[in-house]
């Protein structure tokens, strides 16, 4: 309320003896009173309760600040466990289409493409076994697929992530 209201108030006679009383469990000021014959220091008043205002208010942020910054970093968790997973498998992949393609041109045999599949596996640290890779070869197309299952356990939630990379190329004669 700003000076110019407070002293419209008085002008018009307003009683705040109602206010004195809402505002009693304060204890008086020694320089509080009144400013003029009637008239309470609506402005002292209102200094005294914005504090408390202020400090529940303080404590809601803190509070809100905690949990999103919780939130923030369970997410931040999660990707750093999930995220190399799904780009392993994305490498995987593209090396596949990559030795597919060769395989054609070069005429490799099945137990070549195989090995050269596995050491590929063996560098992207998967867990694939030799023999769980299969592969067709024939003159006018190669087909490389596996299927591999990644655990991944993170605080508060365990789940398996299954990919099955398959690559496919066929002659252009």
């Amino acid at each position: 309320m700003s000076l110019a209201n407070f002293s419209t108030l008085v002008q018009a006679g307003a009683n705040f003896e109602k206010l004195r009383e809402h505002l009693s469990p304060f204890a008086p000021c020694a320089y509080c009173g009144t400013n003029g014959p009637g008239e309470t220091n609506l402005v002292h008043f209102r200094d005294r309760r914005a504090p408390l205002h202020r400090r529940s208010e303080r404590g809601e942020g803190k509070l809100k600040a905690i949990i999103y910054l919780v939130i923030l970093l369970l997410i931040i968790y999660s990707a750093v466990k999930i995220v190399p997973i799904y780009v392993s498998n994305y490498q995987l992949t593209d090396k596949m289409l990559e030795q597919a393609r060769f395989a054609v041109v070069n005429r490799y045999t099945e137990d070549q493409i195989r090995d050269n599949v596995f050491k590929i596996v063996q560098e992207l640290e998967l867990p694939v076994k030799r023999d769980a890779i299969k592969v067709l070869a024939t003159n006018s197309v190669v087909k490389i697929s596996t299927e591999y299952t990644i655990p991944v356990d993170l605080l508060f939630y365990h789940m398996d992530l299954h990919f099955s990379p398959s690559s496919e190329n066929k002659a252009l004669f």
